[in-house]
């Protein structure tokens, strides 16, 4: 799964490397959690890309209580056309989510769980697949949301956790955003190598957000 994420790149290097031209002003964040507002790049119905800021943890559009989006932080790849809560955005409302690195957990000795921090090895910024929705509320407001598309670990990441986001290469967000059907990017990271690094478990706290939890222990 994906549970929190890194994103302090600068506006100018987001906007560069997803080829925006503005970005909206975002906090810079060493541990973005679930709920919190952040930042992604879809695409608009004239085609060209937008980045927004959206609420992770995807509400479907026919859900009739907003609670449900805690638990839709990740949706995992295998059947995203076929569920009730994914299929609509995953046909029409793709983004990528922009990330410098994230966390994983794995189980140690006496019930813990360790967490490491996953960058590419040259540090250059992430795209995460995402699906998108917005819900209106009984009242009519709207409520924008995002999810982050997870698939099995790749062998670099097997030995920590089972499950990793799906990344997309940059030769690749174009058809992530625009494709009728991109399914074959779904699939474990086989790009550059990662940088893997166990950090922390201040990182468990939502609380604690400072370069430090990036600090290797």
């Amino acid at each position: 799964m994906c549970g929190r994420y890194v994103l302090v790149s600068p506006g100018e290097v987001i906007a560069e490397h997803f080829r925006l031209s503005e970005v909206p002003v975002y906090p810079p964040s060493y541990n973005i959690a679930p709920t919190e507002q952040a930042l992604v790049v879809r695409e608009t119905p004239a085609g060209e890309r937008e980045a927004v800021m959206l609420r992770w943890g995807l509400i479907p559009a026919w859900a009739k209580d907003p609670a449900i989006g805690g638990r839709m932080i990740n949706a995992r790849a295998e059947g995203l056309a076929d569920k009730p809560a994914f299929r609509a955005a995953f046909r029409r409302r793709r983004c990528l989510v922009p990330a410098d690195g994230f966390y994983e957990w794995s189980p140690v000795a006496g019930g813990r769980k360790q967490p490491y921090f996953i960058r590419l090895v040259r540090g250059s910024p992430l795209a995460l697949a995402g699906l998108w929705e917005q819900w209106r509320g009984p009242g009519g407001d709207a409520l924008a949301t995002f999810t982050i598309v997870t698939t099995a670990a790749n062998e670099a990441l097997r030995a920590i956790h089972d499950r990793m986001p799906v990344l997309i290469a940059p030769a690749d967000h174009d058809e992530w955003l625009s494709s009728p059907n991109p399914s074959a990017l779904l699939a474990p990271w086989a790009g550059e190598p990662f940088e893997i690094r166990p950090v922390s478990t201040r990182v468990n706290s939502v609380q604690n957000d400072a370069p430090e939890l990036l600090e290797r222990v």
